[in-house]
């Protein structure tokens, strides 16, 4: 995706696309401090069928905000922080080549004028 010469990295697309869903994302929190869980113990922590599960958990894996593991037959999943951390970094350089600080000033702001909060 090319905006103007400026792009964004396919970590900050696949974490974007993960996260895009409001079950992706708290299916993520259910990974917080490191836990590592199978597909039934997020299945039925989330109440939700273990196919269902298993394409959520596919897509956070793909998109880099997931890391997995297999015992035997038991596949574990975790955060995988180094990659989250990588995607948000990339999608902030993104974000103020594109749209920096200055220019999320609102226009009331720049002229001086005020809301009816300010009157």
């Amino acid at each position: 995706m090319t905006m103007d010469g400026i792009e964004l990295s396919s970590a900050a697309r696949g974490f974007l696309k993960a996260m895009a869903s409001e079950t992706r994302q708290q299916i993520m929190g259910l990974f917080a401090g490191g836990v590592e869980l199978t597909v039934n113990e997020v299945a039925e922590r989330m109440s939700l069928a273990q196919s269902a599960t298993s394409t959520h958990l596919a897509t956070l894996r793909d998109g880099g905000v997931l890391v997995s593991r297999r015992e035997w037959k038991t596949v574990y999943y975790r955060a995988d922080s180094a990659r989250i951390s990588k995607a948000l970094s990339d999608l902030q350089a993104t974000l103020n080549a594109c749209c920096p600080a200055d220019d999320l000033v609102t226009p009331s702001a720049r002229t001086g004028c005020r809301g009816r909060e300010g009157r």
